[in-house]
């Protein structure tokens, strides 16, 4: 009973030190890679618009916001004859189709009743895109609620002339302030593309889609197939590209304004269904990304395969929290929080947690009335870890769960809007 007992110990023991090294390498490696973003890197930016562009939307009962989406697209600083607008309206029941038709769309009309989601709705799309057999250099993708900044295929255009084949543009947002949650929903997004995405691109690693603002090469969405039915298409196809060695380039000025949810309950079946699918796609990939890193000795794959590790993370954390209370059991020395990671490192990271987020906010020039989202953040955070665990549990679930949109805006409100916000911060 009594070796037992001790073998329980030692095991323990050393699932704690395990956890501890796990969540200290991990958090400051994201402190280290968050430092990166005080400068962008230099960009080429007079390249000519020579690249033929197949603008796709997918949709599913959209009808209150693909029109001024639609209207958005067709007055891109670009030259019309380089761009078409592409619809797919899946499983509709309303006027979409209509609506997108009648804004100036080529429109696709798709029924399926098991094959479900954005993911079958672009591949369906692609494929009739692909039979047309027109002279495209690239997809570039939106999501139906979207603005688009006019520059947005100028960017991509630059991009792809660099000889960049992936691209994610920055993923803004078009209603900030409707609510305390899509203010936090915003900020997050900030934080994400000034201190996560523009980092990586900073230090030439692999950037990650986002679902929308996204531009794929023709010639490599046609190599590797769609083939993305998770609930996290787009995080899916990045992994798959990047297995091939194709990595995906970050746009810092090519900005899409999505709508985030109002309410804090839409906002958890959303990030619930991220998480669901970013465990499925971690499942499918994560050891593979390890295994290439090690063969290759290229950073950029481990650090793709610890962006799938988030929500083991966060469980891992969680674990550790817990373990903390049957601290009792274990030696001192065995805390290597305390004992061995000097006390000011901590200090710094504690500092630089508080920081970081306004530091994004302060870098890309968000207007101050965002800041005070920041006094609510830390619940919007902290409420990810009751949605990870059931993301965990549930993530062989396929049911796609659709976010309706509302925010009818054009482009031209939301410019007015943002200047008028500039001037009073001045």
């Amino acid at each position: 009973m009594e070796l037992y007992l001790a073998l329980l110990k030692d095991l323990f023991n050393l699932t704690m030190i395990t956890i501890q090294l796990l969540i200290i390498f991990v958090t400051l490696y994201y402190f280290t890679l968050g430092f990166t973003a005080f400068k962008r890197k230099p960009e080429k930016k007079d390249y000519p618009p020579v690249k033929r562009f197949a603008v796709v939307v997918a949709a599913h009962n959209e009808e209150k916001v693909i029109s001024p989406l639609i209207n958005n697209l067709k007055n891109l600083d670009y030259p019309k004859e380089l761009f078409d607008i592409y619809v797919v309206a899946d499983n509709c029941t309303d006027k979409t189709a209509y609506l997108a038709k009648k804004s100036g769309a080529i429109v696709f009309t798709r029924y399926h009743k098991t094959k479900r989601g954005k993911g079958y709705a672009l591949e369906f799309l692609f494929a009739k895109i692909f039979e047309l057999n027109k002279p495209y250099d690239a997809f570039v993708i939106f999501d139906a609620d979207n603005l688009v900044k006019r520059n947005f295929l100028l960017e991509m255009n630059n991009k792809l002339c660099e000889g960049h084949k992936i691209i994610q543009g920055y993923i803004g947002s078009k209603n900030p302030y409707d609510t305390w949650v899509t203010n936090t929903f915003s900020i997050a997004f900030w934080i994400m593309n000034r201190m996560i995405q523009l980092p990586r691109y900073n230090l030439n690693l692999s950037n990650t889609l986002a679902g929308t603002g996204m531009c794929i090469s023709y010639d490599v969405l046609k190599q590797l197939g769609w083939g993305a039915h998770s609930l996290t298409e787009d995080l899916e196809f990045t992994m798959k590209a990047l297995l091939q060695g194709i990595k995906t380039s970050w746009a810092h000025d090519a900005i899409v304004y999505d709508e985030k949810p109002l309410t804090f309950m839409q906002s958890c079946r959303q990030r619930k269904r991220w998480a669901q699918g970013q465990v499925d796609v971690a499942l499918k990939y994560l050891i593979p990304l390890v295994i290439k890193a090690v063969k290759e000795k290229k950073w950029m794959y481990m650090d793709a395969a610890m962006h799938l590790f988030q929500p083991f993370f966060t469980v891992l954390g969680s674990i550790f929290l817990i373990l903390q209370a049957f601290s009792f059991l274990q030696p001192y020395y065995l805390n290597i929080f305390v004992t061995y990671v000097p006390t000011f490192v901590w200090q710094i990271v504690s500092g630089g947690v508080t920081i970081f987020p306004a530091l994004a906010l302060y870098l890309d020039r968000i207007p101050w009335r965002a800041y005070l989202g920041l006094i609510v953040y830390p619940i919007f955070m902290y409420s990810w870890i009751p949605i990870i665990f059931l993301g965990m549990l549930h993530h062989k679930r396929k049911e796609w769960s659709h976010t309706q949109h509302t925010r009818s805006i054009e482009l031209k409100e939301l410019v007015k809007e943002e200047k008028t916000m500039y001037k009073a911060a001045k």
